[in-house]
């Protein structure tokens, strides 16, 4: 049984689009663009991000982290009630400036990790990075070359939701959520990056014979 990586999404989708529906349409109100918002959540990520969690404040960047990773479904609401949809433009950009948003997180999570002289723990979570960002890679250049690589254990919702929620119970002081997130994440992103590799050598010697 094949596994659905966008079930969640599927799932929180509609219901917080009707609770962002109102905020989206005082921005359309006052003007305010799809790409502007996705600006602005990356921005507010990024900061959050390299604040909160090198300081030690895991449970407040986690949640300020959400509000802004909301931002992704907000510049969706923002563009339907602006009457203009989606841009080839405002696509790539939402795309690129989501890596620059999960690497901010993970990047706070490593200086996180040194501040208390954990190398190990800052390895791993180096790792996930590292995988995380191949593992967007892989699809992309895949999809650029005609082939599909949306196969594997951890998408991007996936990752996001394991480290921020990691995060945040381990500032509540649940003690080693977050380096069993880390080592899972870590784990996961990794054979995420195996599956789509073979998913694209298989459909490349299909397309041979």
């Amino acid at each position: 049984m094949a596994y659905d990586r966008t079930a969640m999404l599927k799932l929180l989708r509609p219901a917080m689009t009707r609770i962002l529906t109102p905020l989206g349409r005082a921005l359309v109100g006052r003007g305010i663009g799809p790409n502007a918002v996705t600006a602005i959540g990356t921005l507010g990520t990024v900061v959050s991000a390299l604040l909160f969690f090198p300081l030690g404040q895991l449970t407040w960047g986690a949640l300020v982290i959400t509000v802004f990773v909301l931002f992704d479904l907000l510049d969706g609401v923002v563009a339907r009630l602006g009457g203009k949809g989606g841009t080839t433009w405002g696509a790539f950009l939402d795309s690129t400036l989501d890596r620059v948003a999960d690497a901010a997180i993970f990047a706070g999570l490593i200086l996180y990790f040194i501040s208390r002289h954990d190398t190990l723990m800052a390895a791993v979570t180096l790792v996930c990075l590292i995988a995380g960002a191949l593992v967007s890679y892989a699809k992309a250049r895949a999809e650029g070359l005609g082939l599909t690589a949306d196969v594997g254990l951890a998408e991007r919702p996936e990752r996001l939701v394991v480290a921020l929620v990691a995060a945040c119970f381990s500032g509540l002081g649940v003690p080693y959520i977050l380096p069993v997130g880390m080592w899972l994440l870590a784990a996961a992103s990794v054979i995420t990056v195996a599956q789509r590799v073979v998913a694209v050598y298989q459909q490349t010697r299909r397309d041979e014979r």
